[in-house]
């Protein structure tokens, strides 16, 4: 093999761009996946949010009477503070400064108590609703048809039931319920406060605004700062991923330091967003605290002035001494009460923007659930108890965009039994053929008839029933083998999946494994070979024991010894049953009742094995070419 040595210069010219490399994620399709950050608060969206609590309101509702308590319970805190220093303290009463100390502990130990539960209760809450939300995306998913999966990215599917759901979290475990108990603060501690000093706590909502403003200014950019660093992130981490499972490719043709380059790009900006972020949370938190003591000053300031004149300029004069005191006692109630009430303004200002995340993650996540499956059965489709395996295509054409049709008056006939192959080069509608007979989609013209029944009006649960589909890249589930064999009958027993295998002769490969029937065949079945794989699906299929079968491409990855082994187990496979077989192996469909060459979506012949070989036409020009090759069998 002729390799090229990496050209450094060229990994780092000014301008090369890393949006066609292997190694980096696509920006705009994974926004696409994302979807926006942020939606608008809208009540529709509110309140079906909040109905997803329903299930749960007496867990809900308890919620709601703890947070109005703690509400309650963190102004009276410092109030009792600011009560006794104004008070006894101040009056040199050592008894009321004990009763005083002892009425703000068992405050104290009640408020623990009640944080405690609210946040067990909250959290608790957030939990079984997203559990109850992602069963329900999960059913709602098993019911959606391959239409939908082919237009639909697997990761924006993910990103619904991860991303999006906690942000729903989110918005109901926080946003609501720590959003009340802060607005609660803020309602009580304006109470005390306007109730001690009108004048000084119009001061207050005064400077209110300007903290409102700048926790929205920098929230809502922190906020999008902390998201690019987490996308970022995730294309770190994707890219390193996809580097070490392709370390043969790279490594094969020499792109370590290529690749290098390029994922040291990807964490250079992932550094530059950690340092933006960095750089508004310097700004913004020093900010927040310089604004929380000028104010504090400003109350001295203005507080003072009365307590040594009698009142602000322009709200009175002279003061008795209990007025003095009383003034004050405002001052320092006002003290204690004003940084927690400025705290708890910009936790509310801060779980706005939460909110904002949680409404877009809701939109996404109920515009899934509301995707209406497509119909697929009449409203009186038949159930037949069992299916004879008639097939009739009539006349059908398919489009997956019905502007650009992919099948042209497809008719042919399989009678009970019969195995019909399908042959033709890459793109020739072999697959489509096979997708329309198992119901997947609905043709967009003509008639495909099953024992003469219409598609539309069989039932898809009576047909799949009778359906078994060997693919060339079978999925297997995280599990054991016999796990993976038992999908095709769930009910059957050991014993029946080792006669299975018996059946198709493949037993003594399977036992050959590390543990047998028992080897756990890893993540999309990674522990397997591909032909061990394949040799699973079969003895899947002879499981089910289906009266249709399909087997598209079904030996591509079985190799020649294999092949030869499994063949005449597969007669036995194919016997009673009507069975189709794509293949592009024309060694595997020799037999075949009839053969159905395809081209651009129509039949152009049709016939057994040797009558086509005798027409010469196209499956003979085929056959001759893998004559050639050495793929077909002697």
């Amino acid at each position: 093999m002729s390799r090229r040595r990496p050209d450094p210069a060229a990994a780092e010219a000014p301008g090369a761009t890393l949006a066609t490399a292997i190694t980096r994620l696509d920006l705009k399709a994974r926004a696409e996946e994302e979807g926006p950050a942020r939606a608008p608060l809208r009540w529709p969206l509110v309140r079906r949010l909040w109905s997803l609590t329903t299930p749960y309101a007496g867990l809900r509702n308890t919620l709601l009477v703890l947070t109005c308590v703690r509400g309650i319970q963190l102004p009276a805190l410092p109030w009792i503070l600011s009560a006794v220093i104004a008070g006894p303290l101040a009056a040199r009463n050592w008894p009321g400064v004990l009763w005083g100390s002892a009425g703000f502990l068992a405050l104290l130990l009640f408020t623990a108590v009640t944080f405690h539960y609210r946040m067990k209760l909250s959290l608790v809450l957030g939990e079984v609703v997203v559990q109850d939300l992602r069963r329900d995306l999960f059913g709602h998913l098993q019911k959606l048809g391959m239409r939908y999966y082919d237009r639909t990215k697997v990761g924006a599917i993910i990103s619904r039931m991860t991303s999006d759901a906690e942000a729903l979290r989110q918005g109901i475990q926080d946003v609501v319920f720590v959003s009340l108990v802060n607005v609660g603060h803020m309602v009580i501690a304006s109470l005390i406060m306007a109730w001690y000093d009108l004048p000084l706590f119009g001061f207050v909502l005064a400077m209110s605004p300007l903290i409102w403003a700048i926790h929205r200014f920098f929230g809502s950019r922190l906020g999008t700062a902390w998201r690019e660093v987490q996308s970022s992130m995730s294309r770190v981490t994707a890219t390193l991923a996809e580097s070490v499972s392709g370390i043969r490719v790279t490594q094969g043709f020499v792109r370590q330091e290529r690749n290098a380059a390029l994922f040291h790009e990807l964490v250079s900006d992932h550094a530059g967003y950690n340092l933006r972020a960095s750089r508004l949370s310097g700004v913004y938190i020093p900010l927040l605290d310089f604004n929380s003591q000028l104010f504090l000053a400003g109350l001295l300031v203005l507080g003072g002035w009365q307590v040594l004149h009698g009142g602000l300029p322009g709200f009175g004069g002279e003061q008795s001494p209990a007025e003095q005191a009383a003034t004050f006692a405002a001052l320092v109630v006002f003290i204690f009460q004003l940084p927690p009430f400025f705290l708890a303004l910009r936790v509310v200002a801060r779980q706005h923007n939460t909110a904002l995340t949680a409404m877009a993650g809701a939109e996404r996540v109920f515009a899934l659930l509301d995707t209406e499956p497509e119909v697929l059965d009449e409203p009186d489709a038949a159930a037949p108890e069992t299916i004879r395996g008639e097939v009739v295509f009539d006349d059908v054409s398919f489009g997956y965009d019905p502007k650009r049709p992919v099948l042209h008056g497809i008719s042919f006939k399989a009678e009970p039994g019969q195995t019909i192959a399908l042959v033709g080069h890459t793109g020739s509608g072999k697959s489509t053929v096979i997708k329309l007979i198992s119901k997947f989609y609905l043709p967009t013209g003509g008639r495909v008839l099953i024992d003469g029944i219409a598609t539309p009006g069989l039932r898809t649960e009576a047909l799949m029933a009778e359906l078994g589909i060997v693919l060339q890249s079978n999925f297997l589930f995280t599990g054991t083998v016999m796990d993976n064999i038992r999908m095709g009958q769930p009910s059957a027993s050991d014993a029946d999946v080792v006669a299975a295998a018996k059946k198709l002769d493949c037993l003594d490969l399977l036992e050959q494994l590390p543990e047998g029937l028992h080897t756990a065949v890893g993540e999309r079945g990674g522990a397997l070979s591909l032909g061990q794989r394949q040799l699973v699906c079969f003895c899947r299929a002879m499981l089910a024991d289906p009266r249709l079968l399909i087997l598209d491409e079904a030996t591509s990855s079985v190799d020649g010894l294999t092949e030869a082994r499994i063949q005449k187990a597969l007669n036995v496979l194919l016997r009673g049953r009507t069975s189709f077989v794509v293949a592009h192996r024309l060694s595997t469909i020799r037999h075949a009742s009839r053969v159905i060459v395809l081209d651009h979506g129509k039949i152009i012949e049709s016939g057994r094995h040797n009558e086509l070989l005798r027409e010469g036409g196209v499956y003979a020009g085929m056959y001759r070419q893998f004559i050639r090759a050495g793929e077909a069998a002697s």
